[in-house]
């Protein structure tokens, strides 16, 4: 038996770590992949029956998946966020959640014609997005500035509040199986509410104290903040049948929203498994569809694929934006745009296999329809996003802008040019004070490691395109270089040396691991920040048809150019001489450096009108 199970499922985890790492190269949602594979392998080659090979443990398995899942998702309700983002966002996580069930509900019950409980529930269902599918696709697609943010936070937000919506809906069609009355159905449901509730917020206050107080050594924290996850599901579930999934929602909106509560490691922890539970979760529900019970829904879940797009999302969107200062184009885009991602798969998958258990009728078509529109919407709106984005008009250009690690003298100098130059920065350090200036000069700026778990969630790169590491660490430059080269490209890392060439080969950047070198090597990080010590300041000067860039250098043999800002916006660093153009009408940004007392070179300022 043993040699039987093994196999399945290391080939299980490597399956779904494949499938995520495919993802990551191509910037796509991982979801598409999951469920591919979990169709190759079970409908489709027969190799996998996660029925035959689970047994008992299937729904157990998946009930506690979900459960981690589900506080995952909730522990980043913060309230104060919602109120930071504007009353469209407010809007979209509420009155937009409530507008997308109602119409959800509205096109099973009469296109489909499922029975109004179970429409009802695929239509809390369909209310949730995820970040682990939208980040992606606004990374692709790019719309501007402000609407990607509304898009960001709405997918960030609306997860455990369509979660909380799916929960109560699935728990009132349980209840409402009972023939015994209405008072006992109100009676059980309030049951399940009051215990769900209750027991979220004792055990989550509780842990929550635990961490607060440091009463749990480091090592331990991530182990107990698991554990009182699967206490509180596993105790609500045998306090009251079915209140298990509303009280580890709750436990973890209510951690999320504790004074003082340091959850970062944490929340690190619990992404890092749930990638492992999602990756392995979604393949066992793929290999679970029949592809019989696809062709039952018929051409009726393409037309409530087509309504839900084109109808209930621009509406959504609409009534949301009104009194907002986003135009008709903006609002139109907001409602094209809401995938569906992993807590919508993985909570209808757990509500189908309990359903079943029940002999619920027409449960079996939940997970088909559910899935339908969750490709749908990712293939839909990752193919269409870009497209419609600029027929709308409201499509950013191409990323210029540029993520600076590093707060030193040199990086803030880079920064505030750039910034003088029209393109976008954002300062990103560890270094308080030297965050401190940027936020002085009127930066965009970013406190903590640009390589952490947290910048992953916190650090907007919607409309960068290039990355300067600058930091006086030399190990970080290399590891930023690493990290990003896939966000920007191999030629949109840029870093300095850090010692002069002379000195010893451990000082100098690899040029497989460090990014692009400016300035050939030439200038190190010392070598510049001794320039600015000294005196150095930067000047701009615009290119024309008879004063290029050769004219400049033999005119200004004593500026360093640090970047050539082209006549539509994009940048140009400097990695060797000759290696940047300026055609005319470009801007060359340059450090004017200190002319020796002695040398007769021509330095000119005040007869420089372009200066």
């Amino acid at each position: 038996m043993h040699s039987h199970i093994l196999p399945i499922l290391s080939g299980l985890l490597v399956a779904g770590f494949v499938c995520q790492w495919i993802a990551w190269r191509l910037k796509v949602p991982s979801i598409l992949f999951l469920l591919l594979t979990g169709l190759l392998v079970g409908p489709v080659l027969g190799w996998f029956d996660p029925d035959a090979v689970l047994g008992d443990l299937l729904e157990p398995i998946v009930s506690m998946a979900v459960a981690v899942i589900l506080y995952e998702g909730s522990i980043t309700l913060k309230l104060s966020e919602i109120r930071g983002h504007g009353g469209v966002v407010r809007n979209l996580i509420t009155l937009g959640v409530v507008i997308t069930w109602a119409a959800a509900t509205a096109g099973a019950h009469y296109i489909l014609d499922w029975n109004l409980y179970l429409a009802a529930l695929f239509g809390a269902i369909v209310t949730v997005s995820g970040p682990t599918v939208i980040l992606p696709m606004l990374r692709t697609i790019r719309p501007a500035d402000s609407i990607a943010n509304i898009l960001r936070w709405e997918g960030v937000l609306v997860d455990p509040v369509g979660a909380i919506l799916a929960v109560l809906v699935f728990n009132y069609i349980i209840v409402a199986q009972d023939t015994e009355g209405a008072m006992h159905i109100a009676t059980t449901f309030g049951k399940i509410v009051v215990v769900g509730a209750g027991l979220g917020v004792a055990i989550g206050h509780a842990m929550g104290v635990a961490l607060r107080k440091h009463w749990l050594p480091d090592y331990l924290r991530d182990y107990a903040a698991l554990a009182s996850v699967i206490l509180a599901f596993s105790l609500a579930e045998t306090v009251e049948s079915e209140s298990g999934l509303l009280a580890v929602t709750i436990m973890g909106v209510w951690q999320a929203n504790m004074r003082d509560l340091d959850f970062d490691d944490i929340l690190d922890f619990k992404e890092s498994l749930t990638l492992v539970l999602v990756a392995g979760l979604f393949i066992i529900l793929a290999a679970r569809i029949d592809f019989a019970s696809f062709t039952t829904l018929g051409m009726g879940a393409v037309l409530v694929f087509l309504f839900l797009q084109f109808v209930a999302g621009p509406a959504r969107a609409l009534i949301c934006a009104l009194g907002s200062g986003l135009n008709f184009r903006e609002r139109l885009y907001i409602g094209w745009i809401f995938p569906r991602g992993i807590v919508a798969a993985a909570v209808s998958a757990l509500f189908a296999l309990r359903l079943e258990g029940i002999g619920f009728e027409g449960s079996g078509k939940l997970v088909p329809m559910v899935f339908t529109i969750i490709v749908g919407t990712v293939v839909v709106q990752s193919l269409s996003g870009r497209v419609v984005a600029r027929w709308l008009g409201i499509a950013n250009p191409e990323p210029t802008g540029t993520l600076i690690v590093g707060a030193n003298q040199l990086a803030l100098t880079f920064a505030e040019a750039l910034h003088k130059a029209g393109i976008r920065v954002v300062v990103a350090s560890m270094d308080w004070r030297g965050i401190s200036r940027a936020r002085m000069k009127g930066l965009s700026v970013f406190y903590g490691s640009p390589v952490s778990s947290y910048a992953e969630r916190h650090l907007e790169l919607i409309g960068l395109g290039k990355l300067l590491a600058l930091s006086t660490r030399a190990d970080l430059n290399e590891l930023a270089c690493l990290s990003y080269r896939y966000e920007f490209g191999r030629d949109g890392v840029y870093t300095v040396t850090q010692k002069s060439e002379s000195t010893h080969e451990k000082y100098r950047i690899s040029g497989e691991a460090g990014g692009r070198v400016l300035f050939g090597g030439q200038y190190s990080m010392t070598d510049l920040n001794d320039l600015i010590d000294r005196g150095a300041e930067t000047k701009t000067t615009e290119m024309t048809e008879t004063f290029d860039l050769s004219a400049y250098r033999e005119r200004y043999p004593n500026r360093l150019i640090l970047f050539v800002t082209s006549a539509d916006g994009n940048v140009f660093f400097p990695v060797e001489r000759g290696s940047v153009v300026a055609e005319p009408g470009a801007t060359v940004t340059a450090l004017a450096l200190p002319v020796p007392r002695n040398s007769t070179a021509v330095e000119a300022t005040e007869d420089d009108p372009d200066d």
